[in-house]
C-alpha cells in the first residue's frame, strides 16, 4: 500500500470531546448527585477516578462515565459522581491541575451514566512536520493529502481495535492478562500484571522487586501514590498471600471496570485478529454465512435477534454490503459466523484453552454476554487543512518543501471507534 505521507510527529494532545449523550438511568433515592467535565492529560480515565476519588473522599465506584478515554491525549468527558456537592466539587478545582486535570460545567444532577450511554466522539488532531516521500515530487503532497481524505470520507476503515486497548509497546499487554483471568489464573495474571518494562524508574523497579521477592508490603511502600490499581492489588495480596485465593481476592480489590477491562481486552484482539481473517480470506464480498446487522429500531428484538446470517441467495444477488457485515466479540450469548470464519473463532479459542468457556469467571464477578461489532466504519464531518511553519499560516498552494507543514484534522467517529485506527488508514502507515 501506498505511503501518502510520512508523520514525524504526531501532536500528544489529541482532543477528544465527549457530545450528545442519551441518559437513560434515573436516580429516584433522593442521594446527593453532581455532574461535571472532566478534562484530562496523560492520564487513564481509571487513574483520573481514583485521584478524584481520594480528594473528595468517596469511592472510585461512586463515579459513573460512559467511556474510557485514550491516556495520551487531552480528553474531555461528563461524568456524574455520589454524594459530593457541586461545591465540593469546585473546592478541589485548584489541587487537580498539578495532576494533569480539571473539571468544568460543575451542577447538580439527578440520573447516574452507564458505559456505552454516549452517541460518539470528537477528535481534533495535528500532525506534524509532514514529509513527501523519496519517490513523490514536493508538489505531489498536498494532492496526495487530498486523495487520502477522499478516499476515507468514500471507504471508510477497518474497524479495528486501537493500539491503545492493549498497551502499546509493553512486555505484557493487557489482553494477555485477560486470558489468564479468563482460565481462572489468577496467580499468573498478578505475575504478568507486574512484569515490568525495560526501563529504570521507580515504577518498574518496584515491579521488578515484587516479582522476585513477593513482597507485597516492600513493594508498596517502593510505588509512588498515582499507581492506584498496583496498591490496590498489592493491599489485598499482603492480607492475603500470593496464592490462588490470594490473588483472587486480589483482583476483586480493584473496581469490577478495572477488571473486565482485562477480559474486553482478550476480547478485543481476538476480534482483530477474526476481522484480518475475514478480509483475508472473502476480502469485500459479502458471502453465505456471513453476519450482517439489522438497522431496524425495535427495542422488543434481542441483540441476536437483530443478527442476520446470509444465506447462499442473498449472496448471490449481492443483496448486502460489506458495510453491513459484523464480526462477534467472544461471549456467552452471541453467535458465530457459519462459514470459515466461524470455524476460525473455534480452532482461536481452542488454542487459548477456552473451547470451554462460558464467558463468566464467578470468583472475580465476571460476566462476558459479548457483543456485535461492524468490520468497516465510516467518518462523519470530516475537514482538514494544511497550516505551514508560522502558526495559523494555512497552506494555500502546492508547494510545501519550503516549509515545514502542519495538518489539522476533525473527525466524528461513533462510539467505540479509534482515531489512531483511522489516522492510520488516512497515513497508510503505522505510528
Amino acid at each position: 500500500m501506498l505511503l501518502w505521507f510520512e508523520r514525524k510527529k504526531l501532536k500528544s494532545a489529541m482532543a477528544e470531546h465527549l457530545y450528545d449523550i442519551e441518559v437513560q438511568i434515573s436516580n429516584n433515592s433522593g442521594m446527593i448527585v453532581s455532574a461535571f467535565t472532566l478534562q484530562k492529560e496523560n492520564l487513564e480515565t481509571l487513574e483520573a477516578i481514583s485521584c478524584l476519588a481520594a480528594e473528595l473522599g468517596v469511592l472510585p465506584s461512586d463515579f459513573s462515565y460512559t467511556g474510557i478515554k485514550d491516556k495520551k491525549a487531552i480528553t474531555y468527558q461528563m461524568m456524574v459522581v455520589k454524594k459530593v456537592t457541586p461545591e465540593r466539587l469546585k473546592d478541589i478545582e485548584s489541587k487537580l491541575e498539578k495532576k494533569g486535570m480539571r473539571i468544568h460545567n460543575i451542577h447538580s444532577a439527578h440520573q447516574h451514566l452507564r458505559l456505552g450511554q454516549l452517541k460518539g466522539n470528537h477528535f481534533d488532531i495535528v500532525v506534524r512536520d509532514l514529509k513527501h516521500h523519496s519517490h513523490d515530487s514536493p508538489v505531489d503532497l498536498k494532492e496526495r493529502i487530498s486523495e487520502a481524505m477522499e478516499n476515507i470520507e468514500a471507504k471508510g476503515f477497518v474497524n479495528y481495535y486501537g493500539p491503545q486497548r492493549f498497551g502499546q509497546g509493553q512486555n505484557v499487554q493487557t489482553d494477555q492478562i485477560g486470558l489468564a483471568l479468563l482460565n481462572e489464573k489468577m496467580v499468573k495474571a498478578v505475575k504478568l500484571f507486574f512484569t515490568p518494562e525495560d526501563t529504570d524508574d521507580p515504577v518498574n523497579n518496584a515491579k521488578r522487586y515484587f516479582l522476585q521477592t513477593e513482597d507485597a508490603k516492600g513493594t508498596l511502600a517502593m510505588l509512588p501514590e498515582f499507581k492506584v490499581r498496583e496498591k490496590m492489588l498489592l493491599r489485598a495480596l499482603h492480607r492475603y498471600g500470593v496464592n490462588q485465593e490470594g490473588c483472587t481476592k486480589g483482583w476483586l480489590s480493584i473496581p469490577h471496570s478495572m477488571r473486565i477491562f482485562y477480559v474486553h481486552a482478550y476480547c478485543s484482539q481476538v476480534w482483530n485478529e477474526a476481522t484480518s481473517y475475514r478480509l483475508k480470506t472473502y476480502g469485500s464480498k459479502v458471502v453465505e454465512g456471513d453476519l450482517v446487522f439489522s438497522e431496524e429500531n425495535d427495542e422488543s428484538l434481542s441483540l441476536n435477534d437483530k443478527v442476520h446470517v446470509v444465506t447462499a441467495l442473498e449472496e448471490s444477488a449481492n443483496k448486502y454490503s460489506i458495510h453491513q457485515v459484523v464480526l462477534p466479540m467472544v461471549g456467552h450469548s452471541i453467535k458465530y459466523p457459519s462459514n470459515r470464519v466461524g470455524q476460525w473463532y473455534r480452532e482461536r479459542l481452542s488454542k487459548d484453552e477456552l473451547q470451554m468457556c462460558k464467558f463468566r469467571v464467578p470468583p472475580l464477578q465476571l460476566n462476558i454476554p459479548g457483543c456485535y461489532r461492524h468490520v468497516l466504519k465510516n467518518v462523519q464531518n470530516l475537514s482538514y487543512f494544511l497550516e505551514g511553519s508560522e502558526e495559523g499560516n494555512k497552506v494555500e498552494d502546492n508547494h510545501l518543501n519550503e516549509s515545514k507543514v502542519a495538518l489539522h484534522i476533525s473527525f466524528d467517529l461513533d462510539p467505540s471507534c479509534y482515531a489512531t485506527v483511522c489516522l492510520r488508514e488516512i497515513m497508510k502507515c503505522d505510528f
